[in-house]
Parts: structure tokens; C-alpha cells; sequence
């Protein structure tokens, strides 16, 4: 059993680290000139200004440049983003990317991290911060985005390998649950260079 593990891990490093090398490095600082572009619904720190856009400053580069990926090619469909995403070759979403991923965020609970969603710590971590590349940071983000996209994975509007799948079980009790204690938890965004 513990070779099976060690052998999991070892699969899942390379991964990454083959993501990583697979990963065009961008510029923050042009990066931070494009976020101008950004900051009306995120923030040009990306402390988000309105309920319904997540905070991304802190967010990992590599799940940043495929959600941006993914709103260009049509894979993930938003009226905003679909527009603003069309625009950007790999260039500007890797220097997007590299700009946001720079900031440093930290979490406060001010529940019990005993109440934590239990199905979405190992992934979105016990305090709301991701612990792998593939998730989002939910930590203070609005419970209405929360809601909103938890059940968007449950309708099939958005889809995801695992969230889908997880969303599919939860019900509205449950998703207003989740979307509360993220939206209880404090986050401070600290920019690149401060």
C-alpha cells in the first residue's frame, strides 16, 4: 500500500513538473499593464470589486493561464470574459498570468477550520487556499460566486473532471453551505513587490 502511494506521488510530481517545463514564463510587469484592462471586476491586485468576479491575485499561474485559455477558445463561456479572453494570444495571458500569480495571499478563518468543507480540502485546502495547480483559491470569495459556480458544475453549464462530479452530489443546502464558510474566511492580497 505505501508503495502504491509513494508511486502516486511520484506520478503527480512529474506531472507537475512536466506542466511547469510545458509553462511559458511571462513578464508581470507587462502583465500589470494589461490587468489595467482587468481591474473594473478583479482588481488590479485582484481583489475583486464586484460579488460576481473571483479574486485571483494569488491565484497559481498555471490554472490563471488555462481558465484564460479556456474562455478564448469557447471551452468555459462568460459574456465578459469570453470578449476580453478573445483578444489575448499566449503571450499576454502568460504576462496576465505571471502579474496575478506573483501576489502573495493569506487567509484568516474566522470559523472553526473544523467546518470546512470536507469533500474540497484536499484540493481548495483546509483554510480555502489551494494546495494544487488545477484549483482555485476559494478563500473569501462572495458566497454568490461560490453558489454560482458550484451549481454551474452541477447543471453541466461549466464542467470540470472532478468538480463536476463532486457538484453533482451536493444539493442547494449543501452549496450554500460550502459558499458561506468560504465567504466567512479573511484574505489579504499582498502585490508583486510590496
Amino acid at each position: 500500500m505505501m508503495r502504491i502511494v509513494i508511486l502516486s506521488l511520484g506520478v503527480v510530481v512529474l506531472a507537475g513538473a512536466l506542466q511547469a517545463a510545458d509553462f511559458p514564463n511571462g513578464d508581470p510587469q507587462a502583465g500589470r499593464k494589461l490587468a489595467g484592462a482587468c481591474r473594473t471586476c478583479h482588481g488590479i491586485d485582484g481583489f475583486a470589486k464586484i460579488p460576481i468576479a473571483p479574486h485571483i491575485g494569488g491565484e497559481p499561474a498555471a490554472y490563471i493561464d488555462r481558465q484564460l485559455k479556456a474562455f478564448r477558445e469557447g471551452t468555459r463561456v462568460h459574456e465578459m470574459m469570453s470578449v476580453v479572453a478573445k483578444n489575448l494570444d499566449d503571450g499576454k495571458i502568460a504576462d496576465l498570468a505571471a502579474w496575478y500569480a506573483g501576489h502573495e495571499v493569506t487567509a484568516t478563518l474566522t470559523l472553526d477550520e473544523s467546518g470546512a468543507p470536507q469533500d474540497c480540502v484536499s484540493c481548495h485546502g483546509v483554510d480555502g487556499i489551494a494546495v494544487i495547480e488545477d484549483a482555485p483559491n476559494l478563500a473569501g470569495e462572495s458566497s454568490i460566486y461560490v453558489d454560482t459556480q458550484l451549481k454551474a458544475f452541477r447543471t453541466g453549464k461549466r464542467t470540470h473532471d472532478i468538480m463536476s462530479e463532486v457538484a453533482a452530489g451536493m444539493s442547494d443546502a449543501d452549496i450554500r453551505a460550502a459558499a458561506d464558510w468560504y465567504g466567512s474566511v479573511k484574505i489579504e492580497i499582498t502585490p508583486l513587490g510590496r
